[in-house]
């Protein structure tokens, strides 16, 4: 009688290992390789970044440009040497993304879908590391699949991948930055360490608060540590901050660069309550329902056996960012908006995949060979799952697609230049909010929607926007002496009002009715009102 080993020779074993593991399989000459369309299509990160491409293209030229994207469009528009002088006085903290968009302008033009679609892609590869990471923290491609889908439906998501700002491309880098570290903490080499400080370091030019991810980082490695209490893994103790500390370096200069700039730039963001940090979740989805589906999905992960240590490592990369730039904000000056942490939805995606995939193999585990309907009934269970998200989300999917879907207050700059072009003569003026309310960017806006062939001459400047190496004109101090000679003015304020001339400055308004008089014509356009004056005499 032949004895059976205890590793079994009937080939189970090998079999198990390899439907854990797909790279696990071992090569056989006989067997003709794998065509590279069937290799690629059986990778788990292609089909949610597949799916987040998709979604982020749609409609992606809809809603109008708002201030924040007509401030990238006048930064990355502007000569290599008068964004660098730029960038001394404001917007530091966001100058790598515009001297990216400088480079992307010049070989793709400016149009609002050019303008929009590095967003675009970034999300989509957002989406890919988040199939990433919930595989590695989870093992299987539910886990993973489920991860990279669930980050598509949050309407946040969707909002920032169509928005011609940085934090798409920080959610990108932030997002493969866990996936480098999880690889990492496997196997603690400088090749794998050296990935994660590129990411980091992406990360921290394009927006400073990313860095506020290494608390929940640093929660990850110690649960590790705690989880493998290796000999090889003790090297992370040094190894981790090491690596942090190099991916900081290049970020100082931004640093402080931005702290002398942070008053002018953040002051308008209140302290926040308790109230808000409780909540924030639903901020940070877009829409409550949504997060509320993902904190249920993810239940199952933390509390079923088999995967709590890595579920409890998500959630704290989700949470302690979160409360860390919380408490910060208590402080002189407040960071705690939701666009600033839309980082960390990819944790939350990949903890809720997480949870769909306990469930699912909960169920699928208890089925035996003669029972395949069980297998069946569980992957429909895990589909159906998958789908409280989504569809919780389409409401607020619609929403962030209308035409004035990017402002928090209506900017309607398409229709004002419109009207400006319709109605255009050659010598015409045009007059919009400056000093104080320069941060609403109606003179840029009205520019990017004007024709090229109509360009008024502006009104109360002294300086243009780049001879004053800042994002808007400067405001002359002498009204009457900057309000030039033209026929006609093209007045614009902020508000729907019936007399524009009465919320102007006193000296603006003095200056105006002692020239021009009352306003021929007077259209309140929802946030803007528009008025033609007439010279007299």
């Amino acid at each position: 009688m032949v004895r059976v080993p205890t590793g079994r020779q009937d080939g189970s074993s090998s079999l198990l290992k390899i439907v854990r593991n797909p790279s696990a399989r071992t090569k056989d000459p006989m067997r003709p390789a794998a065509h590279p369309v069937s290799r690629l299509l059986g990778h788990v990160w292609l089909w949610p970044a597949v799916v987040m491409l998709a979604v982020g293209l749609y409609r992606v030229g809809t809603p109008e440009l708002w201030r924040d994207e007509v401030a990238t469009w006048t930064a990355a528009t502007r000569s290599l040497t008068d964004l660098l002088r730029l960038l001394q006085h404001i917007d530091a903290s966001n100058g790598a993304y515009y001297l990216l968009m400088h480079g992307w302008t010049a070989v793709f033009g400016d149009s609002v879908v050019a303008l929009r679609l590095p967003s675009v892609l970034a999300m989509a590869g957002a989406a890919a590391f988040v199939a990433l990471s919930a595989e590695r923290l989870f093992g299987g491609r539910v886990a993973a699949i489920g991860a990279g889908l669930l980050f598509t439906a949050v309407p946040q998501v969707s909002r920032y991948a169509q928005e011609a700002r940085v934090y798409a491309l920080v959610t990108c880098a932030i997002a493969a930055a866990t996936w480098f570290l999880l690889r990492a903490l496997e196997r603690p080499t400088w090749r794998r360490w050296a990935p994660y400080c590129a990411a980091m370091t992406l990360a921290g030019v394009g927006h400073l608060i990313s860095f506020s991810t290494v608390a929940g980082q640093a929660a990850v490695v110690l649960l590790h540590l705690w989880r493998t209490r290796g000999a090889v893994e003790r090297r992370l103790v040094w190894q981790y901050p090491l690596a942090v500390a190099v991916s900081a370096l290049p970020v100082v200069p931004v640093v402080i660069l931005g702290s002398r700039q942070s008053d002018r730039q953040l002051g308008w963001i209140d302290t926040p309550s308790f109230r808000l940090l409780v909540r924030f979740g639903e901020h940070l989805a877009g829409a409550p329902h949504v997060f509320q589906a993902l904190a249920l999905l993810a239940v199952p992960a933390l509390v079923l056996p088999g995967r709590r240590v890595q579920a409890w490592q998500a959630l704290l990369l989700a949470e302690l960012p979160v409360v860390g730039v919380w408490v910060v904000s208590q402080g002189g000056t407040s960071y705690f908006i939701d666009r600033y942490l839309l980082f960390t939805v990819p944790a939350w995606a990949a903890l809720a995949g997480g949870g769909v995939a306990a469930v699912y193999e909960a169920l699928a585990g208890l089925a035996r060979p003669d029972r395949e309907p069980r297998k069946a009934a569980a992957a429909l269970l895990a589909l159906g799952l998958l789908a409280l998200p989504a569809v919780a989300a389409l409401p607020a999917q619609a929403t962030v697609r209308y035409q004035g879907a990017h402002s928090d207050s209506e900017e309607p700059f398409r229709a004002a230049a419109d009207l400006i072009a319709a109605g255009y003569r050659s010598g015409d003026g045009v007059a919009v909010p400056l000093g104080d309310q320069s941060w609403a960017m109606v003179g840029p806006g009205i520019s990017y929607y004007l024709p090229s062939d109509v360009r008024p001459y502006p009104v109360f400047v002294a300086e243009s926007a780049a001879e004053a190496e800042e994002l808007s004109p400067t405001l002359c101090a002498e009204a009457a002496a900057c309000l030039g000679q033209g026929p006609r003015i093209w007045l614009l304020v902020l508000g729907d009002t019936a007399d524009p001339l009465a919320v102007l400055p006193s000296e603006q308004a003095q200056a105006l009715r002692a020239r021009y008089g009352a306003p021929d014509r007077v259209t309140p356009l929802g946030g803007v009102t528009l008025a033609l004056l007439n010279r007299t005499g």
